[in-house]
C-alpha cells in the first residue's frame, strides 16, 4: 500500500451545520460508497461542521484520490490541503 498523507478537505455546503441526522446519514452513506469503490488510496477520519462549510480530514496516497472520492461522492470540494505535520498539548512535553 501506498504511503497515505493527511489531507483537510474544505467544502460549502449550504447550511450544512444544521442538516438533520437522516441528510448527514444520506451524506456519510454517499461518501462510505465512494470509498468502498477507490478500495485502500483514500480513509475518511472525520468531518466538522459549522454553518455552511464542512472540514473533513482524509488520509490518503495523493490529492487526486481526494478528487476522485469527491466525484463518484458527488460531495463537492472546494479546496485540499496536505498536512504534513500535527502537533497537540502532548508536543510540548518533548
Amino acid at each position: 500500500m501506498a504511503q497515505m498523507k493527511r489531507f483537510m478537505i474544505e467544502r460549502s455546503i449550504p447550511g450544512i451545520g444544521s442538516f438533520s441526522m437522516t441528510e448527514l446519514c444520506g451524506a456519510a452513506r454517499a461518501s462510505n460508497q465512494a470509498l468502498e469503490t477507490l478500495g485502500p488510496d483514500i480513509q475518511w477520519q472525520h468531518s466538522y461542521l459549522a454553518g455552511d462549510k464542512s472540514f473533513c480530514v482524509y488520509l490518503a496516497k495523493d490529492e487526486d484520490a481526494v478528487k476522485k472520492h469527491s466525484e463518484l461522492s458527488g460531495i463537492p470540494v472546494s479546496s485540499i490541503t496536505e498536512i504534513p505535520q500535527i502537533i497537540d498539548p502532548l508536543t510540548a512535553n518533548n
